[in-house]
């Protein structure tokens, strides 16, 4: 649907008679006419409708008209087609969401269309009407507007993906906490977050080639590539460092896992000790147990301690023998 529509005479808002897009579409014949058509999550009907009036391309308004699309700039004749990828990071849920912004420009016209709600062009459009020496250049300052705000929005993300890896860092050498699965996590939006940052190079590079940028427009563009240079180059250093904290925690958990089962090791041979320790002097017992006929030691007077004392004596001798291999 339509959320905002806009028509500029030399940088001033000027009213159209008629709010339909076939009378927008004619504001772009004024002289120093601008027009500026928002559209939100637009249906079938009224997209074909904005892309008959103003001439767009039937494939740039089909990849409009759908979602999850790769940042790219298309050129259609003298009408430029862009799709950005504007991020939002939630500090209550920690997590990256990507939304999708649409540009089209022509000759005296911007049309942009949005899928989810980020990023809110009013801000935009309230800047711009502040400063019509700026606006009256044409739509090309809208378009770099709207690069530099998806950029800047790019910032926080950054910040919020740094903080979430220090607090993996911290948690690393901690006891309790799901280290690996948050880090997974976060390997995907950082992949997520450079398929949105890669495209917009070669975009502002072609943009910038272009011959109707003029001096300003050039530097706006190279100040709006800086920070998307920027931003890459710490993607890049936030994907190696959470590929070197998967090393690290395989490494501990590996560690881990060698002392469990060495204490498991400690805990059979102190187990088996006490065994063999036990069962030694019930053997004993047992063979004297017996009714044998002919023994010795049954009509000695001192039988029954001498066998309370083979007990103990062997059992005395293999603690001994256990305790010296350190298995007691």
């Amino acid at each position: 649907m339509i959320t905002a529509s806009a028509t500029y005479v030399d940088g001033v808002p000027h009213a159209p008679p008629d709010p339909g897009f076939e009378a927008l579409a004619r504001g772009t014949a004024v002289p120093g006419g601008l027009v500026w058509v928002d559209l939100a999550d637009p249906s079938q009907a009224e997209l074909d409708e904005v892309a008959e009036a103003f001439g767009l391309h039937p494939l740039a308004a089909e990849d409009a008209l759908h979602a999850h699309q790769r940042s790219k700039l298309d050129r259609y004749g003298d009408r430029v087609f862009v799709v950005l990828r504007p991020a939002l990071y939630s500090v209550e849920d920690e997590t990256v969401s990507f939304g999708e912004l649409h540009v089209f420009t022509g000759p005296g016209f911007i049309i942009t269309v949005r899928h989810g709600s980020h990023p809110d062009l009013a801000g935009i459009r309230h800047d711009l009407e502040a400063r019509p020496d700026l606006l009256q250049i044409g739509p090309g300052v809208v378009l770099h507007a709207i690069l530099d705000l998806v950029v800047d929005d790019y910032l926080p993300v950054a910040a919020g993906i740094e903080d979430d890896i220090d607090e993996i860092e911290d948690a690393l050498f901690a006891d309790g906490g799901d280290t690996l699965r948050r880090t997974y996590e976060l390997v995907r939006e950082v992949i997520g977050f450079q398929r949105a940052l890669k495209p917009l190079l070669p975009i502002t590079t072609t943009l910038m080639d272009a011959h109707a940028a003029n001096d300003d427009e050039q530097r706006y563009l190279r100040d709006v590539q800086d920070h998307v240079i920027r931003l890459l180059e710490q993607a890049d250093g936030f994907r190696q460092l959470l590929e070197h904290i998967l090393h690290v925690n395989l490494a501990l958990e590996t560690k881990a896992m060698s002392e469990r089962s060495h204490q498991q090791d400690g805990e059979i041979k102190r187990i088996s000790a006490w065994a063999a320790i036990i069962f030694a002097p019930t053997v004993v017992g047992t063979v004297y147990g017996m009714n044998f006929r002919h023994m010795p030691e049954l009509q000695w007077e001192y039988g029954y301690l001498w066998a309370l004392g083979l007990m103990v004596a062997i059992a005395l001798a293999l603690y001994g023998i256990f305790r010296r291999r350190d298995w007691l």
